[in-house]
């Protein structure tokens, strides 16, 4: 298939720019696999969509405040953005500057926080933190601002702090939301656990090459970038028994769903540690979920090419122009899709 086949056009006003008041107030795109009907209703309806014994999983990473504003030795301005954490002391960076990084050199992001360019791997920069007191994590805790997506086009305010975040977030390490999981609260998860729906979780930190854009044409010419991920033991013996119920695994968000396929190209399902790059477009054959809960994702995007392997490329284009014509709101702050596999 070609980049362009993955193209839609979107009006610029129906980009959310900001979060609703409550979460679970979204609006809910479903597509069911017995049907070519698309339904509209709110999120929270998703209760009524599921059954008792059916497995939620959700990516439980945490985003960090991962864009760092400082100056170069030189005088010049930087834009760090974390794309890793490696250890206690060096991170994996985009570095946004007037020239290329030489290694050696430092950059300062205030009287007593300096980065040290060790290495450069690619599009990115290997920084060393140096420091005896504290860790790299707790300097980009005190100086960083949270990486809202570039297409929202604005500075992060203190809303963000808690909005651009899932209400289970708990491991730190990502620089972008799992954003399927934004429009679950509190209320909605209670009343999916009164209901007997079971949930598990993982974790896969999303890094800032989710928002490199396809430049190849021939999509199986593309890349991807590499991710860390972790699917426990226990995560797989629920999978196992909701598998063995009858009952349907849910992926809650594409990011979840590249997690599960990751820990299951031996056929079934394993733990899993370690990094993915898999890249899954139409085509695809899925071996675990049943249900995927996701966002509206960009045109031409990898995330829309895996969402049309999952519920069907004409089904799936066919959504998203009628979403348009409905008035969804797109991206990261904007309503969801719960699309059956086909």
């Amino acid at each position: 298939m070609q980049l362009k086949d993955f193209n839609y056009e979107l009006p610029i006003e129906l980009i959310a720019k900001y979060p609703l008041a409550k979460r679970s107030a979204s609006r809910l795109l479903g597509l069911k696999a017995n049907s070519e009907d698309i339904y509209h209703c709110q999120f929270n309806a998703i209760v009524d969509w599921m059954e008792a014994g059916d497995l939620l999983i959700f990516n439980d990473t945490k985003v960090i405040p991962a864009r760092l504003i400082g100056r170069k030795n030189t005088g010049g301005n930087v834009e760090v953005l974390v794309e890793r954490i490696l250890d206690d002391k060096r991170i994996l960076a985009q570095v946004r500057a007037s020239k290329p990084l030489r290694l050696g050199s430092y950059l300062s992001f205030s009287q007593n926080h300096f980065l040290e360019v060790s290495d450069r791997q690619h599009q990115f920069y290997e920084l060393y933190y140096h420091s005896a007191h504290q860790s790299i994590l707790d300097m980009i805790e005190s100086l960083g601002q949270i990486p809202l997506p570039p297409y929202l086009q604005r500075d992060p305010d203190e809303e963000d702090k808690e909005r651009y975040q899932t209400v289970y977030a708990k491991y730190k390490g990502s620089v972008a939301a799992p954003t399927a999981g934004l429009h679950f609260d509190e209320d909605l998860l209670q009343k999916l656990s009164e209901k007997n729906i079971a949930m598990g979780y993982l974790t896969l930190h999303i890094g800032a090459g989710t928002f490199v854009p396809v430049r190849t044409e021939n999509i199986n010419e593309h890349k991807m970038h590499a991710e860390y991920l972790e699917v426990s033991p226990e995560l797989c013996t629920k999978i196992v028994a909701a598998k063995a119920r009858g009952k349907r695994v849910i992926a809650v968000g594409t990011t979840t769903l590249r997690a599960l396929e990751t820990a299951t190209q031996s056929g079934s399902i394993e733990p899993y540690q370690g990094e993915t790059n898999i890249f899954i477009y139409p085509g695809y054959q899925f071996r675990c979920a049943d249900v995927l809960i996701t966002n509206l994702h960009l045109p031409r995007s990898t995330l829309l090419m895996l969402v049309c392997a999952f519920g069907g490329f004409d089904k799936v284009i066919r959504a998203y122009h009628e979403a348009v014509k409905q008035c969804y709101r797109f991206y990261s702050y904007g309503d969801a899709m719960w699309v059956e596999k086909k």
